[in-house]
């Protein structure tokens, strides 16, 4: 005999598991029922009364695969997730990590797209003041895929929490007064959903801001699928600038170099420190670092980070690139990679002051996310753009050794890529004699206590093995 459970379109994980409660307490397995919409008739029976209240204890990670997948749209949902808990209270207690299960595995999948689409409502949902007689009412209307309009709204309950909103999207309404949300039926899709001012602002910001020599066309369209293109006005414009994007990197190449801003003239022309005053080569490399503007990174970082220690050191280390706080602070190996550099020298006995330390790029490389700057590896493009300036420090330092610090430095210093792997230890930089080793930030990312302590004091031992090899050049 089979039986009609009957559920929402949008129901969630509270509203299904007290339907499955009353399907476990009378012995119903998957096979005998049939989801059905509310609005809905059905063949089969009605679920018997009673077993609402039937003890449920479920693991974790049902629970949490449970709460994502059952706001996705796939009509087999719920069913699944039935089939699953069925086999979960009859002893497979693990069965939601098993990605070999067919069932599992789709869940995972459904529950990774209702993410995915919060995510998506969350970067491109736009938001556009409407006046009254009282205060502004800013609208917005979004079209997700998924049931996830009461998993996303928490996001801009925190983030716009000082203005009244109101979200409208085809599944239900979402309005903000300040003080909570009330959810109100879906609504179709308003006539005009445009601003000429502020779209033309929003434009012309989004037609400056982008940079056809880092254009990757199929990392943008996966990060912005075309199914979100028709309420964002900007996608207008995406089609000729990816059209144009090698005409203007072309012509950006064969442009003179752009004159440095004014700031950059006033910071120029402040008084050198005590330190920098000689030799005034190395005064005047510092301040052409500043106002480098060779290759795109200069146009995120907060400013140019050159190198610094005495010009006459014996060894000169080479890192990759600055780091959040190299940047901010502007100078090289200062951050938490440095403090453990700082460590690692003393305990090989190099003392810092003795040496002369920079990185293969002299600007900041990062991805945006939040509040945080994410480290971005430097292509090889920027990194044959910076060594202009890495070869004018070995020029003027002139050191007896140069230690790579991983394998962008490595690179930079022998203009093809390097495996750290196979070259650690002494090397030749053309004429010029080298040692490579890994990069301190390595260290920090072993998650392996064990395995951080012995890459640690191997690191250490590369460190006091180079000044040897500089002792007997």
């Amino acid at each position: 005999m089979s039986f009609a459970a009957t559920l929402a379109l949008d129901a969630d994980d509270a509203q299904f598991r007290a339907l499955a409660r009353r399907c476990l307490a009378n012995g119903i397995p998957p096979a005998e029922v049939s989801f059905t919409a509310a609005d809905q008739s059905s063949l089969f029976a009605p679920l018997p009364e009673g077993g609402a209240d039937h003890p449920l204890l479920i693991p974790r990670s049902f629970a949490e695969l449970m709460q994502d997948a059952i706001c996705n749209s796939a009509i087999d949902r719920f069913a699944l997730l039935y089939d699953v808990l069925w086999r979960i209270v009859r002893g497979e207690r693990q069965l939601a990590e098993n990605h070999a299960d067919r069932y599992v595995a789709r869940l995972h999948a459904y529950a990774h797209n209702v993410r995915r689409d919060i995510h998506k409502m969350h970067a491109f949902l736009r938001f556009r003041e409407q006046k009254g007689d009282g205060a502004s009412l800013f609208t917005a209307w979004f079209e997700p895929q998924h049931f996830i309009l009461r998993r996303a709204i928490p996001f801009f309950v925190e983030r716009f929490s000082q203005m009244n909103w109101l979200i409208a999207t085809p599944i239900g309404t979402a309005n903000w007064d300040q003080r909570q949300v009330e959810y109100g039926p879906p609504m179709h899709k308003p006539a005009a959903t445009t601003d000429a001012v502020l779209d033309d602002l929003w434009l012309t910001y989004y037609k400056t801001t982008f940079n056809p020599a880092r254009l990757r066309k199929k990392a943008m369209l996966a990060e912005m699928p075309k199914h979100y293109w028709r309420n964002m006005p900007e996608t207008d414009l995406v089609p000729a600038m990816i059209a144009g994007a090698r005409k203007r990197v072309e012509d950006m190449e064969t442009q003179a170099p752009l004159p440095p801003p004014r700031f950059a003239a006033r910071l120029a022309e402040r008084p050198p420190a005590a330190s920098e005053i000689a030799p005034t080569a190395m005064a005047s490399l510092k301040a052409d670092i500043a106002v480098c503007q060779r290759c795109p990174l200069h146009c995120g970082a907060t400013q140019a980070v050159a190198g610094e220690g005495p010009t006459d050191a014996r060894i000169m280390l080479v890192g990759e690139q600055p780091g959040d706080q190299e940047d901010l602070q502007g100078r090289p190996f200062v951050g938490p990679a440095g403090q453990l550099l700082d460590k690692a020298l003393g305990q090989a006995g190099l003392a810092r002051s003795t040496l002369y330390v920079t990185n293969a790029v002299k600007h900041f490389k990062y991805e945006p996310r939040g509040k945080r700057r994410i480290h971005q590896k430097p292509n090889a493009g920027e990194i044959q753009k910076c060594k202009w300036w890495l070869d004018r420090e070995i020029a003027i330092v002139r050191p007896r050794l140069v230690v790579a610090l991983g394998a962008t430095a490595a690179q930079a210093l022998s203009g093809h890529a390097v495996s750290v792997t196979k070259e650690r230890g002494p090397i030749t930089f053309g004429e010029m004699p080298g040692f490579v080793t890994v990069h301190p930030s390595y260290l920090l990312r072993i998650p392996d206590a064990q395995k951080k302590t012995e890459e640690y004091t191997r690191f250490v031992s590369d460190l006091r093995n180079s000044g040897q090899v500089m002792q007997q050049e």
